[in-house]
């Protein structure tokens, strides 16, 4: 019995369709998502799958297919039919493309809103004055003055968030924000900051929690806003919208957790921001994704997310092992010791390295 070629198509588009369904969901190559942003973002990934799986199998069929089908058979040397183009098939196969293309663009702007990736920045934003059009330098001249009336036109928001970090004195005693100039808005294009917002229904409610991220060659320095609280481990309660204060004392680094599906650059001069809200407790891996020296490889540490009472708990914990530090501290060396030897046994307890000791005293210097 002889199918028609439509019922055939018919069949195959199916089981194309199905296997690129089951397939999209069912990848396992994504790490565990474990903030709301990470379910977001894994349905984006997980529709992308499912376009790619279809497209390469349906591709790869009409070539498996033809190479067996149009093959060259024993003693057939003829020359195979001349062919100058289908007008029809080249329109359709440039229009399909298109439309994935499109409509995956305007999937990836929607989710990226929904993470609070569209800040609105137009309040900051010095409008366009004709002048600077016609001069293309204006806008570098106004950046780098620090006239008054350029200050009140543009002023500089990495300052003030800096400014306002630095009311903490955990967060000044490690961050050298003194020694680095802050970056100055530039007129017509506004914030120079990279800013993960608020979610729009968590827009304009402050959020659950605030920790300063301040990254150095080679670690990540938490402090935790009027608690005295210094740590090399992000703790974070489940549930609650974690807003993180970056930047970085001396090159670019960048923090990335792959688990909650964000990643932020920490820049020197630049008061960067991220929002998100772990959902699931456990331990996660925190990466520099950023190339920052020769032992970037080792500049790791983890986000541990636990349920309130036992993030309440960790925070008197280390406000009273704070007290404690302070009141035994005392600057003498009687022994002559070099900083990381002196310091070895209080750096030990939060994982600091004593390489990273020698490269905060050198950039200190």
């Amino acid at each position: 019995m002889n199918i028609p070629s439509s019922i055939w198509t018919l069949l195959i588009g199916i089981v194309l369709t199905l296997v690129s369904l089951w397939y999209g969901q069912n990848h396992g190559l994504m790490p565990t998502a474990a903030t709301d942003e990470a379910l977001l973002v894994d349905g984006l990934f997980n529709t992308m799958m499912t376009v790619s799986m279809g497209l390469f199998l349906l591709v790869e069929g009409i070539l498996i297919y033809s190479a067996f089908k149009f093959r060259r058979r024993p003693g057939d040397n003829s020359d195979g039919p001349p062919v100058f183009g289908n007008v029809p098939l080249e329109i359709l196969w440039t229009a399909i493309p298109a439309i994935v293309v499109l409509g995956i663009s305007v999937y990836s702007f929607d989710v990226y809103d929904a993470i609070g990736g569209f800040s609105p920045h137009a309040a900051h934003e010095a409008p366009i004055t004709p002048q600077a059009v016609k001069m293309p330098g204006a806008a570098i001249a106004a950046t780098l003055s620090d006239s008054p009336l350029a200050q009140a036109k543009n002023p500089n928001l990495n300052q003030q968030k800096s400014d306002a970090a630095m009311q903490d004195p955990a967060t000044a005693s490690v961050r050298n924000a003194d020694q680095i100039p802050q970056k100055r808005d530039a007129p017509g294009v506004g914030v120079v900051s990279p800013t993960i917002g608020a979610s729009p229904e968590k827009a304009g409610k402050p959020p659950g929690l605030v920790v300063n991220v301040t990254g150095m060659q080679y670690a990540w320095i938490f402090t935790y806003p009027d608690t005295g609280i210094v740590t090399s481990e992000l703790h974070a309660p489940v549930g609650r919208e974690i807003l993180a204060n970056i930047t970085a004392n001396d090159v670019i680094h960048a923090f990335w957790v792959p688990e909650f599906r964000l990643k932020q650059d920490a820049i020197p001069g630049r008061q960067s921001e991220i929002r998100f809200t772990p959902n699931r407790i456990g331990e996660y891996p925190l990466i520099c994704a950023e190339l920052c020296g020769p032992y970037h490889g080792a500049m790791n540490t983890k986000v541990i997310v636990e349920s309130q009472q036992a993030f309440d708990q960790w925070m008197q914990e280390q406000q009273v092992a704070a007290k404690e530090t302070i009141n035994q501290a005392v600057a003498v060396n009687p022994a002559n010791l070099s900083p990381a030897e002196f310091l070895a046994p209080y750096t030990s307890n939060i994982g600091i390295q004593p390489q990273i000791l020698e490269q905060i005293h050198t950039h200190r210097h």
